[in-house]
């Protein structure tokens, strides 16, 4: 019988690989799930306007945190304060968008996902 073309010496070592690899896979897996956890429990804040206005998010990208100066408010000019409000928001969620990124980078080794 000709032998067919494969792996040398067929199949045998494969198993236990592919079951290292299912192993290692999952322990990932699980890590990267307790990272993400402890992520979400993180809070990243930003100021805007030297400081008049601060807003706190967590990792799960929810704010959970306004905190607005005096001079921050003003009637006069409440379009001030709106762009303020939003510059820190954003900030801060690019603050959380990096270290979501810094954590799945060192966990996939810098593989594109």
């Amino acid at each position: 019988m000709a032998k067919r073309g494969g792996y040398p010496g067929g199949m045998m070592g494969m198993p236990g690989n592919m079951n290292n690899l299912m192993k290692q896979a999952q322990r990932m897996q699980r890590q990267l799930e307790e990272s993400q956890k402890e992520l979400e429990t993180k809070e990243f804040t930003a100021k805007a306007g030297g400081g008049a206005v601060e807003v706190t998010v967590t990792g799960k990208k929810e704010i959970t945190k306004i905190k607005l100066s005096e001079e921050a408010v003003d009637p006069e000019d409440i379009e001030t304060l709106e762009d303020m409000i939003m510059a820190a928001a954003n900030e801060a969620l690019k603050q959380a968008d990096a270290a979501n990124g810094e954590l799945m980078g060192k966990m996939t080794g810098g593989l594109p996902f």
